[in-house]
């Protein structure tokens, strides 16, 4: 019983240990981004041509100017703002004075309850066009049954295919379209901040050592107090 307590308790004990360890380093994560997010505005020159340089920009503020290409844009379904499902609306900007696009997430739409298929109408704006916002990898993946889709309405966007597919040169990034200076287009943009899941890893450390404590607790009880309690046998 000795053995089989101090096992379990030291093993419980380095579980909460490691999801601290967890805990400090997306506290690290988190004050890295919040870092990026206040260093100055990057121009579309400056942005990333790889996945190890898109990293290093994310969160960080840009400025891009450029052309809508308007029929590759796509709407991804079964994506949340406010708690309304809907589909995020994203679109390639075809860079000023550059052979690069940038996919820009340009905001949320809901999805017609009456007709899945139906998509909301943009406005065909050919004019050049200034998308503030900040830096962001690309719209994250959900759990898709069917696979690789194509047409205007898919569960996720795979950027090699997508830029194969319209024959564009993507940035390995995406630009999360500012509410603040965006046109009257209809769509949603009350963006949500990424959680790095700091406190899930504090909840997970507490339980780790309250499980720790109660079996150290309960060996004590039974195997040391509760025997001293007994009333000896009389002679």
């Amino acid at each position: 019983m000795l053995v089989a307590t101090v096992i379990g308790a030291v093993a419980t004990a380095r579980l909460g240990v490691w999801q601290l360890d967890r805990a400090a380093q997306k506290e690290s994560l988190q004050q890295s981004r919040d870092t990026r997010a206040l260093l100055p505005t990057l121009e579309a020159s400056m942005l990333a041509d790889t996945l190890d340089a898109a990293a290093d920009q994310h969160d960080r503020r840009t400025v891009v100017r450029g052309h809508w290409i308007t029929s590759a844009t796509v709407f991804l379904d079964n994506r949340q703002m406010e708690g309304r499902p809907g589909f995020f609306v994203v679109t390639p900007l075809q860079l000023a004075d550059s052979s690069s696009a940038v996919l820009i997430q340009r905001g949320w739409a809901p999805r017609d309850a009456m007709d899945r298929t139906r998509v909301p109408g943009l406005p065909d704006d050919a004019a050049e066009v200034t998308v503030k916002g900040h830096i962001a990898p690309p719209p994250g993946r959900l759990y898709d049954f069917a696979g690789t889709a194509s047409g205007p309405i898919r569960q996720n966007l795979d950027m090699g295919a997508y830029a194969k597919e319209f024959s564009l040169s993507l940035k390995p990034l995406s630009v999360v379209q500012d509410a603040d200076g965006a046109p009257q287009d209809g769509l949603s943009r009350q963006w949500t901040r990424p959680d790095v899941g700091i406190q899930k890893h504090y909840g997970y450390a507490f339980q780790w050592f309250a499980l720790c404590a109660l079996m150290t607790g309960l060996y004590v009880w039974f195997q040391l107090i509760r025997p001293r309690l007994r009333p000896k046998p009389r002679a």
